[in-house]
């Protein structure tokens, strides 16, 4: 057994003894939270630390337990009636570490869920409130500065002289010091909770919760019964839903147990106060039976009931989720996405619709079959973390074609509704239209392409070796004409075979314009090299692309890389050029940047509201930034 294991062991026997030992003296109200909390908090950090041992936060439990044990048995003693031998030392010693022992429990909620504090700004922060909480317990623990509030049988065991100036101090020292203690505690969690993502996001927010429910309860007892013991038989849930926490242990959604609880707190408020408002207040004014009024209130209640509780369900909802849209907001919201002209737009716009008309957790529009789906669009963009929950997978179809599918993942605990079931089924017809006309655009543009490869093979084997051919036969004329002492007729045959050449030149470059050789021969990188010895700007050029990829997206890519750098050689008044391509993963990036004046805009009819549309049509989108450092060229474009 470890040293560690060997005191956890010790601590946790001691507080048993310590906490039994102290209830079988007697039950003392004002004494009962420091027994609740030992227990508990005890409890809890010896099972996290058998499940992982030397978890920090587990220790921290540990330690936080076994000092209110301490505590709780030292006053247990001391509020006995005799009193008890020894009950001065005893009680002293339940009493002078209550400032440390709340700086220990305020380090174990700063600390949580992890045993660390949130960065290491906060170490001296709590260096402060260690050096609070000693100066405190120290005055304390030599003075009764503490004994008025605790009603011990047993006096101060030591009396030194200056206690009027130690009870003054801490008269004022004590308030301003736990409050120091309670905005400390509150940033902390306050900041950790804000920064926190994914599991440890829950784990916060469900300790807060448990913290909250708690206090509730607590200040209901007070102002109802006039007694803390609704609070503190509360308390051990803390430790409890801690535990649970640090271990990640059936953690589910917390939202929905706010939402049910927010729900069932307003309800429970709305119906007494109707209840008592009918009974007490009516009867007082007409005097009225009692009995009578009972059953009219009932009658109220059940009738305003159903109407009451939608209402608040739709408050809880919007408090919780934020506000969800109705079917007639999404449609129109819809109807805003489909008059963009991004394909890649439209369908972001449809998982998002879906996700706001029912409060989907995530939203998912895939293609190709069902057993090897693409996904080509989602909600949120990073996938969400696999929790439980209601999933619902609608076909995308389009005139009896099955396109994909829209999987929406609901909160653990919520189902759809037969109304969000009918949305998701309008808006699946939607994206079926939507993926349909972005299918036939693709379709186009490989058409397209394939059209200019065949008229660029077509100009280059055919129109191209017959001009070249000409010209040959041109040059034979010429040196004939020559040899026969024909000048003039040789002049005029040499002009013509160099305007035939400058002819042929120009339309190689045609063909080249229509689509290069050089991309279809040798792919890619090599096109790029071209593109860029010919640039009348220096370029420098980074590729990545270890594999020959769809014709169109290798095409589309040069066109964009020629258009950025013919605009840069025309306009820009650059120094330099850079052009970067690489793979990763299924997506091609492709850049162009140039350090020139910028100012480029993006007119209708220009190449790059062409190139735009013709990478809207592979499911890219072109995003320029042109400002005064130059201009940037960038897209994303899906090569599965």
């Amino acid at each position: 057994m470890t040293r560690t294991a060997m005191l956890s062991s010790v601590a946790g026997a001691a507080t048993a003894v310590l906490v039994a030992g102290g209830f079988a003296l007697g039950l003392h109200v004002g004494n009962l939270h420091n027994g609740l909390i030992a227990a508990s908090f005890t409890a809890v950090g010896l099972f996290v630390l058998s499940r992982r041992p030397g978890n920090r936060e587990g220790l921290l439990f540990l330690v936080t337990g076994t000092a209110h044990a301490v505590m709780f048995a030292g006053r247990q003693y001391a509020l006995h009636d005799g009193p008890l031998p020894g009950a001065s030392w005893a009680g002293w010693l339940g009493v002078w570490p209550l400032p440390l022992v709340l700086f220990a429990a305020g380090l174990t909620l700063m600390c949580f869920p992890d045993g660390r504090l949130p960065s290491r700004g906060w170490r001296p922060v709590a260096a402060v409130l260690a050096v609070v909480g000693v100066a405190l317990s120290a005055v304390s623990a030599l003075w009764p500065v503490e004994y008025a509030r605790t009603g011990l049988v047993a006096g101060h065991p030591l009396d030194l002289p200056g206690f009027a100036a130690a009870d003054a101090f801490y008269s004022v020292a004590r308030p301003a010091g736990y409050l120091l203690f309670q905005l400390t505690w509150a940033a902390c969690v306050v900041v950790r909770l804000r920064r926190a993502r994914g599991d440890e996001a829950r784990q916060l927010r469900w300790f807060v919760y448990a913290v909250t429910l708690t206090a509730a309860i607590m200040v209901v007892g007070l102002a109802v019964w006039g007694s803390p013991v609704p609070g503190a038989l509360a308390m051990p849930a803390v430790a409890v839903v801690a535990g649970a926490a640090i271990l990640k242990y059936r953690l589910y959604d917390i939202d929905l147990v706010i939402n049910k609880s927010l729900v069932l707190g307003a309800m429970a408020t709305i119906v007494t106060l109707g209840y008592v408002a009918v009974v007490t207040g009516v009867g007082r004014l007409v005097g009225g039976n009692r009995t009578v009024l009972s059953v009219v209130a009932t009658a109220i209640v059940a009738v305003a009931f159903e109407p009451l509780r939608r209402r608040v369900q739709r408050l809880a909802d919007r408090i919780v989720y934020g506000h969800r849209v109705s079917p007639y907001e999404s449609l129109a919201r819809l109807s805003a996405h489909l008059a963009a002209p991004d394909a890649g737009l439209l369908l972001d716009g449809i998982c998002r619709t879906v996700a706001d008309g029912v409060g989907a957790r995530e939203v998912v529009l895939s293609t190709g079959p069902p057993d090897q789906p693409q996904v080509v669009s989602r909600w949120p963009d990073t996938p969400a973390p696999r929790r439980p929950g209601e999933v619902v997978t609608v076909p995308v179809r389009h005139d009896g074609r099955a396109l994909g599918t829209l999987t929406v993942r609901k909160v653990s605990g919520e189902a759809l509704s037969g109304t969000e079931r009918k949305l998701v089924g309008d808006l699946a017809a939607q994206a079926g239209l939507v993926l349909e006309l972005r299918a036939t655009a693709q379709r186009l543009v490989t058409s397209a392409d394939a059209a200019r490869r065949r008229l660029e093979r077509d100009l280059h084997d055919g129109a191209q070796q017959r001009l070249v051919t000409v010209a040959m036969e041109l040059g034979a004329v010429v040196r004939l004409a020559r040899d026969s002492g024909a000048a003039q007729l040789a002049d005029r045959a040499d002009s013509v075979r160099a305007q035939l050449l400058e002819a042929t030149a120009d339309l190689r470059e045609m063909a080249r314009g229509l689509h290069p050789a050089v991309l279809t021969q040798d792919g890619l990188e090599a096109a790029l090299g071209f593109l860029a010895d010919r640039s009348p700007v220096p370029v420098r050029l980074g590729v990545t692309v270890d594999r020959r990829l769809r014709p169109e997206v290798e095409a589309t890519a040069y066109f964009m890389v020629s258009e950025g750098l013919t605009n840069t050689a025309k306009h820009a008044s650059a120094g330099s050029a850079s052009v970067r391509a690489e793979l990763a993963d299924t997506f091609l990036i492709v850049e162009v940047a140039d350090d020139g004046i910028g100012g480029a805009t993006m007119p209708p009819g220009s190449g790059l509201e062409g190139l735009a549309d013709r990478l809207a049509a592979l499911g890219a989108r072109l995003t320029m930034d042109s400002g005064p450092s130059g201009t940037r060229l960038t897209t994303v474009i899906p090569c599965a």
